[in-house]
C-alpha cells in the first residue's frame, strides 16, 4: 500500500500551520518552543517526503543532519528557560523584554 505524496505535504503543512499558530498566539515560553519544534518537524517530514520522490539520499541526510541540530538547540534552548525561571519566576514571555534592550537578568 502506497500513500499519495499529497497527503504527506498536507499532513506538514498542517503541522507548521499549527507551529505557527502556536508561536503567534501563545505567550509561554515552552508553548513557544514547542511550537518551533513542531515547525521543524514539519520540514523534516517535507525533506523525507521529497526524498522518497526523488531515488536521491539528500532530503534525507540533510533530515538527519537536522534532527541532531534540533537536538542541540533543544539543550540550549531548554537551558535558557531554566535560568530564565529561577530569575524572573515566570515563563510568560512579556516579562522578557529587558533581554531585548540588552539589559542584564
Amino acid at each position: 500500500m502506497t500513500v499519495n505524496p499529497d497527503a504527506y505535504f498536507a499532513v506538514a503543512t498542517l503541522l507548521f500551520s499549527l507551529g505557527i499558530l502556536g508561536v503567534i498566539s501563545r505567550r509561554n515560553l515552552l508553548v513557544i518552543y514547542l511550537s518551533i519544534e513542531l515547525m521543524l518537524n514539519a520540514v523534516n517530514l517535507i525533506l523525507a517526503t521529497f526524498s522518497r520522490l526523488h531515488p536521491d539520499e539528500g532530503g534525507t541526510m540533510i533530515a538527519l543532519f537536522m534532527i541532531g541540530v534540533i537536538a542541540a538547540e533543544a539543550s540550549l534552548f531548554l537551558a535558557v528557560i531554566v535560568q530564565i525561571y529561577r530569575k524572573k519566576h515566570t515563563l510568560d514571555s512579556d516579562a522578557f523584554t529587558e533581554l531585548a534592550q540588552g539589559k542584564k537578568l
